[in-house]
């Protein structure tokens, strides 16, 4: 069995003395693992670094199988991120959260939206909200989004700013205010009818959001606890960023 597409790397493991098993996003196959023969050489070491655009070729002889894939650098986001400590946080954060696809289950969606976010990883003033947007996005692949689009108590779509952490929707100014102090921030940029660039602050309660419902709903469940770079991305972002993102 063969296939060719394209792919994200999200990690690399050494293998023996020489392979390495690298852990792709692909657009068309999902997450997907392989093993590299010569991954460990001067050669594909900087190929195989996690944010990198690449062009893969799998082969296995049974679907099942791990099957080993051959690899060719397309773009090197790794390499870009490398000197500034906070587009390297965002990149590492979305391979860890990447991982946590279903394997072989194809997202194409948020394959083209993790590639438009890469884009963007020289911008500091952009790709901080983006990120967020990411995070809604991976929520949704999981079949776990939020509904933003409405109150949840009044079904209008006037004044939302909040959301309820129970249900992930969203909640009006005046139908919240009773339960204001349990519910969380919605913030600007991602409700329909407030205009304006995200800033810092914005981006800081969008990834408290997202983060509520990432634990919540996917880690806690199975016991794992949000990926470390995840964790150091919302703290630099809240103290490095440009005022307005």
């Amino acid at each position: 069995m063969q296939w060719t597409d394209e792919g994200i790397v999200l990690s690399v493991k050494p293998h023996g003395e020489t392979a390495a098993v690298a852990e792709l996003l692909t657009r068309k196959h999902g997450r997907h693992l392989a093993l590299v023969h010569g991954g460990r050489s001067r050669k594909l070491r900087p190929v195989l670094q996690a944010g990198n655009h690449v062009d893969a070729t799998w082969k296995a002889r049974l679907p099942e199988q791990l099957g080993h894939a051959t690899l060719e650098l397309r773009r090197g986001y790794a390499a870009a991120a490398l000197d500034d400590p906070l587009a390297l946080a965002g990149l590492t954060s979305m391979c860890s959260l990447a991982r946590l696809l279903p394997e072989r289950d194809p997202h194409p969606s948020l394959y083209e939206v993790t590639l438009f976010v890469l884009g963007f990883l020289d911008d500091n003033a952009v790709w901080p909200a983006l990120m967020v947007r990411w995070e809604l996005a991976l929520l949704g692949e999981l079949g776990l989004g939020l509904d933003l689009g409405e109150c949840a108590a009044t079904g209008s779509n006037d004044q939302l700013i909040y959301v309820s952490p129970r249900t992930g929707r969203a909640v009006s100014a005046s139908a919240g205010e009773p339960y204001k102090d349990r519910l969380l921030a919605l913030p600007g940029f991602l409700a329909r009818g407030r205009p304006g660039a995200p800033t810092v602050a914005d981006v800081v309660a969008g990834f408290a959001l997202t983060r509520h419902f990432l634990e919540a709903r996917v880690l806690a469940p199975h016991g794992q606890t949000l990926p470390e770079p995840r964790v150091r991305l919302a703290d630099l972002v809240s103290r490095v960023a440009p005022m307005a993102v």
